[in-house]
């Protein structure tokens, strides 16, 4: 991703339903850790968008960002007010049990070998910490949206939960996302590729802004009940460090 990639990423993360279902549903397990004074990373925190979720809640946390741009710091940085570092999630530059949760979203989907940031995630948590992870789903949905944003691997949700069984992680929740408009995602990449490509990373019309957040308000009541959605756009889990 280059400058102008962040720049539009910055301009649309807080107000496009997207980012809105995703940090919402990322920082749902996190409920546990309200009103104590939880050290979070947001490894792979881009622009700030979920930084800036995770300062709206105002539970006392002490919260880092880390990503391995420094455009995305320096995006970062002037969005939130909390420390963000430069460095790669496959070598964080943090001492060992540093965190009581760590989040990562979108992130991991664009490394060679996300075994290596599973394992420093485990290395950086404190035992019994949080892991939080969405990615993007299922290689055959692979598009031009991929190949735009730098997506490495998209991945299936067994293939992440055992990814992190085998990182030392107890899985605690684990689900697709994007069920309902995932037909509409398909159609978009797959059928009716537009003729000018671009990042699909941007505001809609209103309508459809509304439309999918409709859509995204029924999976999150389905999420905050336990129910796993058995396709979807995106893999979401959640999971314990075991220790």
């Amino acid at each position: 991703m280059q400058f102008d990639d962040f720049r539009d990423l910055a301009a649309v993360e807080d107000s496009m339903w997207y980012f809105q279902a995703l940090n919402r549903r990322m920082l749902h397990p996190l409920a546990e850790l309200q009103a104590k004074p939880a050290r979070i990373l947001d490894a792979g925190c881009g622009t700030g968008g979920l930084i800036k979720a995770l300062q709206q809640r105002d539970q006392g946390w002490t919260i880092t960002g880390v990503d391995y741009s420094s455009v995305a710091c320096d995006f970062a940085r002037q969005r939130t007010s909390v420390p963000i570092v430069q460095g790669s999630i496959e070598a964080l530059p943090f001492a060992d049990q540093s965190f009581d949760a760590v989040l990562s979203a979108d992130v991991i989907s664009q490394i060679d070998h996300a075994a290596n940031a599973v394992n420093e995630f485990a290395r950086v948590l404190s035992p019994g910490g949080i892991l939080v992870i969405n990615v993007a789903a299922y290689q055959w949905m692979w598009s031009y949206h991929d190949d735009l944003m730098d997506t490495r691997h998209r991945f299936r949700r067994s293939e992440l939960s055992g990814l992190l069984a085998n990182g030392g992680f107890q899985i605690l929740q684990s689900s697709y996302a994007n069920l309902l408009i995932f037909p509409l995602i398909f159609a978009r990449r797959k059928l009716f590729v537009p003729s000018e490509l671009s990042s699909d990373v941007k505001l809609y019309p209103p309508l459809i802004e509304s439309f999918c957040a409709a859509m995204a308000d029924l999976e999150y009541a389905a999420l905050r009940r336990g129910v796993a959605l058995p396709a979807g756009n995106s893999v979401f889990i959640a999971a314990r460090r075991l220790g």
